[in-house]
């Protein structure tokens, strides 16, 4: 049987890097890493051919050579999902869908033939298993956690890995906190469920001999959420791993009470972790209790943030305004906040709620749900119906956006951040993409972009005060140029 499994395309967010990657001649940030391990649980005698539309096009040969489409999204994938709908009924193909979007809302999707929900180690062989007796049922769903000590090493053949700026793994699914509007416990559960170190280090060792040598984000929720073994086994094991080897260096989540734990920020580091993804969400202490964000609580975040980026790590942050508690001075205390915290890759987006969560029950129940969730926080709409004037909402949040994304701003907050980070030194070897990155950026940024007088001001303060931080302070360069891009073209 010819399996033909589809990922479609994102739009353009800031998350998606689209205006940064081509200065590395890369197609997509990371492949779609539920596709590939599922295309690992299938059965080998099966013909399988991934069609990644961040990377390629999908074509009618694609289609015509498929015997059954299998198709995964997210939510903020919706509009190219409906597309590849189309595509795929009008071929007259069987699809089966599965992934976030498909088991939160499956019946907006009628079209689709077989519907795999929730984790596909459970209920994808239960579809395989009544497919090979003649009779696949319509909907699959299970209400349990899968064991993901089971779970196979991703079928990594199946993508060409030269597309993609980083690859991606899972150690563990699941988040042991209870934020009301974070849909991964409704998916995911709050029991923190854990691969073996064996597996991981044997995800490694695939990818490793594949020849990748560039960024590796562990896709994890929280990747923290079990310090015990991740101090005892796991990190040890990532360390020996690294000895002899050259890149493959480390990003992920996690909470921010990393920063009360000294040992394991040095064990991290010393095994490869570069970044790390924080959800702060707000400075507002009111706001953490309205969402249920209690490890953020009674802490100065801006000190945790520096401690972070001090002892190694750099940290990306998640923020959001809209709360129900929120005034007209949050969008101030906000941006003060992101400049202090020298946060470069600082994400701020509206609140929003997903299906599935505290935070939709409540706004349901409220009649405040106003349209459909989108998927993408950053794309200057809520389907919450606001407690604040919602135009002053709206102002409020573009004056952060303005002012994080403004080449003066960001630029301060690059400088900022690289006063503070004391990185430890990896063996990497140099690419010809970060050389092209340098070129580029200078010619699209230092010549051609109104931003040209911030960036080479930058340019020559890290040469001058830290060129050990130079390539970090170009790709920053990069990140803000991207940014401003789709802060342009896209939020409302």
């Amino acid at each position: 049987m010819n399996i033909l499994l589809i990922y479609p395309e994102f739009p353009d967010t800031f998350w998606s890097f689209k205006h940064a990657l081509k200065f590395v001649h890369k197609k997509s940030s990371s492949p779609p890493l539920g596709l590939v391990t599922v295309g690992a649980m299938l059965p080998a005698t099966w013909e399988k051919r991934l069609v990644d539309m961040n990377v390629s096009r999908l074509k009618k040969s694609d289609l015509d050579w498929a015997d059954m489409v299998l198709l995964s999204a997210m939510t903020v994938q919706r509009s190219s999902v409906v597309e590849v709908i189309q595509q795929v009924k009008e071929a007259g193909k069987v699809l089966v869908a599965g992934g976030p979007l498909f088991t939160t809302e499956p019946e907006a999707f009628p079209e689709v033939d077989h519907l795999i929900l929730n984790e596909a180690e459970i209920t994808l062989p239960m579809f395989l298993s009544d497919l090979g007796r003649g009779k696949p049922q319509h909907l699959y769903q299970t209400d349990e956690y899968a064991d993901i000590t089971k779970t196979p090493v991703p079928l990594w053949e199946l993508i060409n890995l030269r597309h993609y700026d980083s690859l991606s793994l899972q150690f563990s699914r699941g988040c042991p906190f209870n934020c009301d509007f974070c849909n991964v416990t409704s998916l995911l559960g709050h029991r923190m469920r854990l691969k073996s170190t064996a597996q991981l280090i044997a995800e490694l060792d695939k990818i490793y001999a594949l020849g990748w040598r560039r960024g590796i984000f562990i896709v994890d929720d929280n990747f923290i959420g079990n310090k015990r073994i991740l101090k005892e086994e796991v990190l040890p094991a990532l360390i020996e791993w690294r000895k002899g080897k050259k890149g493959c260096l480390f990003t992920t989540e996690a909470s921010v009470n990393l920063a009360d734990d000294d040992t394991l920020i040095e064990l991290m580091v010393k095994a490869g972790f570069t970044q790390v993804f924080v959800g702060i969400e707000t400075p507002d202490d009111v706001a953490l209790a309205e969402c249920s964000k209690s490890q953020n609580r009674n802490r100065d975040m801006v000190s945790s943030v520096k401690k972070l980026q001090q002892m190694g790590l750099q940290v990306m942050g998640g923020f959001i305004v809209g709360f129900d508690s929120d005034d007209d001075t949050i969008f101030d205390r906000m941006i003060d906040f992101i400049q202090k915290s020298g946060i470069v890759t600082a994400m701020v987006g509206l609140l929003q709620a997903p299906v599935g969560t505290q935070l939709y029950q409540r706004m349901l129940r409220e009649g405040r749900i106003s349209h459909a969730y989108s998927g993408d926080n950053v794309d200057g709409e809520s389907n919450i119906t606001p407690v604040m004037d919602a135009k002053l909402l709206q102002n409020g949040y573009r004056k952060i956006l303005d002012s994080i994304y403004s080449a003066k701003g960001f630029y301060s907050r690059v400088r900022t951040f690289l006063k503070e980070y004391q990185p430890q030194r990896h063996t990497v070897t140099l690419q010809w993409q970060e050389v092209a990155a340098l070129f580029r950026s200078i010619f699209e940024i230092g010549i051609k972009s109104e931003e040209r007088q911030e960036y080479w001001r930058l340019f020559f303060w890290t040469l001058f005060h830290c060129p050990s931080k130079f390539p970090l302070a170009i790709t920053f360069s990069i990140y803000g140029y991207h940014f401003r891009k789709v802060n342009e073209l896209h939020v409302a």
